[in-house]
């Protein structure tokens, strides 16, 4: 039987791509095959777009692009707009097929969501509603830095709302200068009533596969 997580965060550069190849690698340490979702991406640099190579590296699974990536779009805006430039809209229909097709090669897909949780794809849908059309359960990725508190409450509020289980989270350190990361840690540990997945260092060129031992998979009951 094949298991999804549905991969979002706090904001825009948090690292959900960092923890999403780091859950990749740990599942597949395990022996599972596992292949990693981009549904959409938006940023081209030279021709590729950065979080999907990262995803297809981690993967041990080989899978069609379009099925891994349903989505390109090249200006690093906000999805729905993106799309809007591009003259095209994103339609969540069609990320439910790639992601269907993607559940017969793998025993763990790892849907990595765009920016937030609420970020619109288009008129009527956001990342929540993939989330829910998808019926993954969530992890979030928390940036450790001012302001992730209130980022952190808010986002797993949006979370629970949408129907969706909030199955666990990661403490994801992006600012090395951050005052009192220990304890703002442990403030959301005592209020986000999820299990704390791990909590990785702030490493600029750091070994994703060191990176993944520090997850602990076993939390999320599809180990």
């Amino acid at each position: 039987m094949t298991t999804g997580f549905f991969i979002t965060g706090t904001d825009t550069g948090v690292g959900k791509t960092r923890v999403s190849c780091a859950l990749l690698h740990a599942f597949a340490a395990e022996g599972k095959a596992v292949v990693g979702m981009k549904p959409v991406a938006a940023g081209c640099e030279h021709g590729k777009w950065r979080d999907v190579e990262l995803l297809v590296a981690a993967s041990n699974v080989v899978a069609a692009r379009e099925q891994i990536n349903p989505y390109a779009l090249i200006p690093p805006l906000a999805p729905q707009i993106a799309a809007k430039l591009a003259n095209i809209e994103i339609e969540i229909e069609v990320i439910q097929q790639a992601y269907a097709r993607l559940k017969k090669t793998a025993e763990v897909v790892i849907v990595e969501g765009v920016g937030g949780f609420l970020v619109p794809f288009n008129h009527q849908h956001d990342g929540a509603d993939l989330a829910k059309l998808l019926g993954l359960p969530v992890i979030l990725v928390v940036g450790i830095r001012l302001g992730c508190l209130n980022h952190a409450l808010l986002t797993a509020r949006a979370i629970r709302t949408s129907g969706c289980p909030l199955i666990g989270w990661v403490a994801n350190s992006i600012d090395p200068l951050m005052m009192a990361q220990k304890e703002n840690i442990q403030l959301l540990a005592q209020r986000l009533d999820c299990q704390l997945l791990g909590i990785l260092p702030f490493e600029k060129n750091s070994d994703i596969q060191l990176i993944a031992k520090l997850l602990d998979i076993t939390k999320l009951g599809a180990a």
